[in-house]
């Protein structure tokens, strides 16, 4: 069983699994969800998190030594990501198992894959792929779009979770109805 701290700020999201722990000063904006094992820490600074981000299984999100953590809009941050006072743009996807420093400042519309390590104070410009570890720019291209519907699915799988429907993904159509809201959108 999970915790959510009387401080945090939690009415918006669309879900937050009973294991989850949230301590301190947290913020999640309208339709954000935070998944199985999460836990979000902070105890000096504060974490924010944005419109319809996920921090899918066993994330981890602190402050740093400096700073809070600031998450945009649109993003997903993939299971057993820590990161740690940092700042990520809107439209991001950080892959399995990276990990984020202090200072850090990731664009919009990148994707950082999975087990990337960003060390403290790396500034990553928009629309960037990053690999490796420590991580560096390896093409640049706008990710925004799809990294955006790869949020919307997990804000939709969210609301099924909080129907008790543990398999919305698996409906024929529910990734090309996904593209067609996102593209209807802009």
């Amino acid at each position: 069983m999970g915790y959510i701290d009387l401080q945090a700020r939690t009415d918006q999201a669309a879900y937050i699994h009973e294991s989850a722990w949230l301590y301190g000063d947290i913020e999640l904006a309208e339709g954000a969800s935070v998944w199985i094992n999460a836990a979000l820490r902070a105890e000096l600074y504060d974490i924010r998190i944005g419109r319809y981000t996920n921090l899918q299984d066993f994330v981890m999100v602190h402050i740093g030594n400096h700073t809070g953590t600031r998450i945009g809009d649109y993003c997903s941050i993939t299971h057993h990501v820590t990161l740690h006072g940092c700042t990520i743009g809107d439209n991001c996807l950080v892959g399995i198992n990276s990990t984020i420093m202090d200072g850090c400042v990731i664009g919009d519309n990148c994707i950082i894959a999975g087990h990337t390590f960003l060390k403290e104070g790396t500034e990553i410009p928009d629309n960037a792929i990053v690999m490796g570890a420590p991580g560096r720019v390896v093409k640049t291209r706008d990710c925004g779009e799809p990294n955006r519907i790869n949020a919307l699915a997990y804000y939709k799988n969210a609301l099924a979770y909080q129907r008790g429907d543990f398999r919305a993904w698996a409906q024929p159509d529910f990734f090309q109805q996904l593209r067609r809201e996102v593209g209807e959108a802009e």
